[in-house]
Formats: C-alpha cells, sequence, structure tokens
C-alpha cells in the first residue's frame, strides 16, 4: 500500500497564527473572523460552510485552522467527510468536551453535540480531557443526551467524575490516573474496529512544555499525542488542527462577555512571538504524522 500523503494541508486565513507548511493550499477568509471566532449563529456557520465548500480542494488534506476560538468550524469539515464514506467516528484530541450547552447558536465549547446530529457520524471521542468542564461544579452544563447513548465519550485524567457514575454514566467517562493509561485504553478500543475516522486536534489539550495556547491545558505531552495518531493509522479521512495562539479583538460586547466568563488566558504581548514559533515547529511534526496516518485511495 503506498503510505504517502495523498493530499496537501490546507490553512484557513482566519487569524494569520498558522505559519509556513509545505505545499499548503491557504484561504483568504477576510470576511468571515469577527463573524466566525469563539461562537457565531447555526446561519453564519451555514454560509461560512458553503463559501467553504466552493473554495476547499477536492482532495482536501488535514485543514489548519487557527486559534482553537475557532474549533466549531469543524462542522462543516466533518460533514464534507461524512459525504464520501457511508459512516465515521470522530476522535478529537481536546482538554475541553466541547458539548457545553449554549443556546446562542454554535461556539468553540459546543459544536459535539451538533456533530452528533449529522448524518454519518456513528461515534464521538473526546479524548484527553482534564478540564474541570466535565467536574461537578459544570456537570449541568454538559449535554448528558449523547453521552447516555454511548455516541460520546469523554476520556479524562486528573477530574472528578464520580457524579456521572452516580448518574449511570461511566461508559461513558472513562477515567485514568494518567495519560499513559489513558492513551493505551483508548488505542485498545479504537483499533476493535476499522470504521474512518474524523480526527481534530485542538494542541490545548498538550501541556505547555509543548505547546502555548490562549485556553487552559491539559497534561498530555506531544509523543504521546504522536502515539495516539499513530494508533488511528490508515483509518483517517478527514482532519483539523487548531490551538494556534492569536490575540482576539471582539467587537461583540456579548463575545467580551462570554470569552471572560471562559477565562481564556491572555497572552502577553512580549512572548506571542515566541509561543507562535514553537507553534509553527509542532505543526510540521503533526503534519508529518497526519499524512503517514491518512487512509489511501481504495483502503
Amino acid at each position: 500500500m503506498n503510505s504517502a500523503p495523498p493530499v496537501h494541508p490546507v490553512v484557513l486565513e482566519l487569524d494569520g497564527s498558522v505559519g509556513p507548511l509545505d505545499r499548503s493550499v491557504r484561504l483568504s477568509l477576510d470576511d468571515w473572523p469577527d463573524r466566525l471566532r469563539f461562537a457565531c449563529s447555526r446561519r453564519a456557520l451555514r454560509d461560512f460552510g458553503r463559501e467553504l465548500a466552493d473554495k476547499l480542494p477536492r482532495a482536501t488534506g488535514p485543514v489548519f485552522m487557527g486559534s482553537g476560538d475557532f474549533h466549531h468550524l469543524s462542522l462543516p469539515l466533518v460533514e464534507r467527510a461524512c459525504a464520501n464514506v457511508p459512516s465515521l467516528d470522530v476522535v478529537v484530541f481536546d482538554n475541553h468536551p466541547d458539548n457545553m450547552r449554549f443556546p446562542l447558536g454554535v461556539h468553540c465549547g459546543s459544536w459535539v453535540r451538533r456533530a452528533l446530529t449529522l448524518p454519518g457520524v456513528r461515534q464521538v471521542h473526546v479524548v484527553g480531557i482534564t478540564s474541570s468542564d466535565i467536574g461537578p461544579g459544570r456537570a449541568w452544563e454538559n449535554y448528558l443526551r449523547p453521552l447516555y447513548s454511548g455516541r460520546l465519550r469523554y476520556w479524562s485524567t486528573g477530574v472528578d467524575v464520580r457524579w456521572a457514575w452516580r448518574l449511570r454514566l461511566a461508559h461513558a467517562f472513562p477515567s485514568f490516573d494518567d495519560m499513559d493509561a489513558l492513551l493505551q485504553a483508548f488505542a485498545e478500543h479504537v483499533t476493535r474496529d476499522r470504521w474512518p475516522i474524523y480526527l481534530s486536534i485542538d494542541k490545548d489539550v498538550l501541556s505547555i512544555e509543548d505547546a502555548r495556547t490562549n485556553w487552559d491545558q491539559g497534561v498530555m505531552r506531544e509523543p504521546q499525542l504522536i502515539g495516539a495518531i499513530q494508533a488511528l493509522h490508515g483509518r483517517i479521512v478527514g482532519c483539523d488542527v487548531t490551538g494556534e495562539v492569536s490575540v482576539a479583538r471582539y467587537s461583540q460586547w456579548w463575545k467580551r462577555l462570554l470569552s471572560s466568563l471562559d477565562q481564556q488566558c491572555d497572552v502577553p504581548a512580549g512572548e506571542i512571538a515566541g509561543w507562535q514559533a514553537r507553534q509553527h515547529i509542532l505543526n510540521r511534526r503533526l503534519l508529518q504524522q497526519i499524512q503517514a496516518a491518512w487512509r489511501t485511495a481504495g483502503a
């Protein structure tokens, strides 16, 4: 089987944070960043999805979207991947569940629930959570129906999830003493079948020793993430990467309020260039691993 990457990476020019990537296609999206960042209406996301569909190359490789503030843009990309296979699983490496209540539209922390409504999405795994978003204090903010149905799983470490066990949700909350144990169990689980996979990586899942983002971060190390990607070899049919670091300047008052409530981390002006430089190097290594794990034509 030919293991060469069949497609080129795509960069969505939304915040100028994604550095050079070999043989990449860069899409100019000047009219969209302010409308989409952090949150947007469902109509705006549909409109963006239509424009994106027109601009994306036919053979689209891993899509680099910029800051994790744009993670909800995974939705049109997952939908696009679903059109090419009968059914797929979505694997999300993220420090947060992205399944939180948000009645005003879609935002970067609520998109997973909507992904589960897409025809063709069989199951979603959110892997590497250390955030209190799934702890007892914020349990009420999580949509529980997809967890009860068995179609959504939170793979976590270092979070008290006993509340979920009391609600008979232990099957949806696999919890581990450390990240090595978590990733070993996930790899064993995910290799039991051969469903195609859409992979979404938010680099806030990583320790600050490997990357700096503008969100609270997890404890996964880069070699662990690479090993987890390798466990998906030959099954990835679509992918996006977020978690770049950039400064948000929201024109809408409600976005400024909500982002402050979410306790987004401040980015020191004197350090952002260094943080971005490390991110650019990391992206090149991740791209190499994702391309090697990509499902080739006819596989």
